[in-house]
């Protein structure tokens, strides 16, 4: 699938690894995923952001399979942290899943989740072309 980043000369450059806009072909199929947490299936919770973060993409790679997509089929991403300090660590996880183009990205700070041991939470919107 040929998706195309938009970033208009008008616009100051992205802050960070993300495109302002992306065009998906028609006929994409797409998929969205809910709101990811960093939990185990045994439902042990790591207290350091990287890792819940990982555990988000993590759970995120099996939906898009299960879809039959990957991560290059991602078109946006919406994050949710805890606290400023938490930017930069789920940054880096992040752009370790994210491909070329870049997906349209959104990052948040919220107040907090359904349960306090939550420091972040990821969904993502995936588009791909039929086979």
């Amino acid at each position: 699938m040929t998706k195309r980043a938009l970033t208009p000369a008008s616009l100051r450059p992205p802050f960070g690894n993300y495109s302002h806009g992306l065009a998906v072909p028609e006929g994409a199929r797409l998929l969205v995923t809910s709101g990811q947490l960093g939990i185990r299936p045994d439902d042990t919770i790591p207290q350091d952001v990287s890792a819940q973060a990982e555990l988000c993409f993590e759970a995120i790679g099996a939906i898009l399979a299960e879809g039959g997509m990957d991560f290059s089929d991602i078109i946006r991403i919406s994050a949710f942290v805890t606290k400023r300090e938490h930017f930069a660590p789920y940054m880096a996880v992040r752009d370790r899943y994210v491909g070329d183009p870049l997906p349209v990205s959104t990052l948040i700070i919220v107040s907090g989740f359904t349960r306090p041991e939550f420091e972040v939470e990821v969904e993502v919107t995936a588009a791909r072309l039929p086979d």
